[in-house]
């Protein structure tokens, strides 16, 4: 948990005590529903909480922007940013309808109000959103392919409104389509964390 505010020093009581109520509950679910990896679980904040967070580092959502986390599994990135940005409605959907069940129960038990989750796929969703998040569902052409439509014209943030993946590895052939719009941020530079190496949040405006 002290990693979360090593990097997020400002995060509220409330934020705080939410984030803390993660691993309890993610161990619990687990061992019914197996949504992370068994061995992983003990890596839950710096793995998969503060993963997430990596969005954050890049684009601060202002209130009132809505997203859709795309292939939410059991809630990332779509809780750890829910908890972080309570004035930012988060729709998390995914084809698998147990993973959904996860995110459900857990959203629910540290009281997230700006989360609804959807068993369904991606391709039969008709939203609007700002942004589509996801955290290495696919190949980045196919996912855009799938989601553009789900791209809302209205303008909130800094950032125009698109695309923003977790991604690992070389993304040169995945980004060619995008290449003259596409922004890279290398984790390694945001975190000092060894697992960060390689690690980068994708943005493609839409």
């Amino acid at each position: 948990m002290e990693i979360i505010t090593k990097y997020f020093p400002g995060i509220t009581e409330k934020q705080k005590e939410q984030y803390a109520a993660l691993y309890n509950l993610y161990y619990e679910w687990n061992n019914k529903i197996n949504v992370i990896s068994r061995k992983d679980i003990e890596n839950l904040y710096l793995h998969h909480v503060l993963h997430s967070l990596a969005i954050a580092k890049v684009i601060t959502f202002r209130p009132g922007t809505t997203i859709m986390d795309m292939g939410c599994g059991g809630g990332f990135p779509g809780i750890p940013l829910a908890i972080m940005f309570p004035e930012v409605e988060f729709h998390l959907v995914d084809s698998i309808g147990k993973k959904v069940r996860v995110a459900t129960e857990i959203a629910n038990a540290i009281g997230l109000k700006n989360v609804r989750a959807s068993h369904s796929r991606a391709q039969d969703i008709k939203e609007k959103y700002s942004f589509v998040v996801s955290r290495a569902v696919m190949q980045l052409p196919e996912l855009i392919k799938i989601c553009r439509k789900n791209i809302s014209k209205e303008q909130l943030n800094v950032l125009p409104n698109g695309v923003i993946c977790l991604k690992g590895g070389d993304m040169q052939a995945e980004t060619q389509p995008f290449r003259n719009v596409v922004e890279i941020t290398p984790l390694e530079n945001i975190f000092e964390e060894e697992f960060f190496i390689d690690k980068k949040v994708v943005y493609v405006p839409i």
